[in-house]
């Protein structure tokens, strides 16, 4: 097991490879499809994104609501491949881990190689228990999207898997070799 504290730094990245499993604790980002589409929007205009990307990690997931005395509801990791139109420039931008669930497209996997940065799986049909990773909870942009906007979540020993690496690794290719019957 791996721990990783945010932000990640391109020393952390290289260090990663196709199934390692990681515990990451920090802060992180939460953002889906609109929101990915106005931050590049942003980026296209050279206009400063609303929050610092760089080193960041980004949690593809739109939150259920918090019960009363929770920072957050269930929050498990939404399809991936909804983002990989956006995935490359914000990627230039420096973030440098996306979390999320399912394949990425090999725009992507040769973005994440380029900028050297990384794809983490979580675990999909577990948000309840994922939930209770996220210590604490904030709407820091794009307040207008309800449950997709920018959140600003403080996790603490994240479970996560390395599906891509930044050495062009795919785990879900890897996996089909594998296991594949002849």
């Amino acid at each position: 097991m791996i721990r990783l504290k945010t932000p990640l730094s391109e020393e952390d990245i290289l260090k990663l490879k196709i199934g390692d499993r990681v515990l990451l604790s920090g802060i992180i980002y939460s953002a889906r499809d609109t929101a990915h589409k106005r931050l590049v929007e942003l980026i296209d205009k050279g206009e400063p994104t609303p929050i610092d990307l760089k080193g960041q990690v980004i949690y593809y997931v739109g939150p259920a609501p918090a019960k009363p005395g929770y920072p957050i509801g269930p929050a498990g990791p939404t399809t991936s491949v909804r983002m990989d139109p956006y995935t490359p420039k914000i990627l230039s931008r420096g973030v440098k881990g996306l979390i999320g669930k399912g394949n990425r497209t090999q725009p992507v996997i040769d973005a994440l190689k380029k900028w050297k940065a990384v794809y983490f799986v979580a675990i999909g049909g577990a948000a309840a228990l994922i939930s209770k990773r996220i210590k604490s909870a904030k709407v820091v942009a794009y307040e207008d999207l309800g449950t997709e906007a920018i959140r600003e979540m403080e996790v603490e020993d994240f479970p996560l898997i390395v599906a891509n690496d930044a050495h062009g690794g795919d785990l879900f290719q890897e996996g089909v070799g594998r296991f594949k019957v002849e």
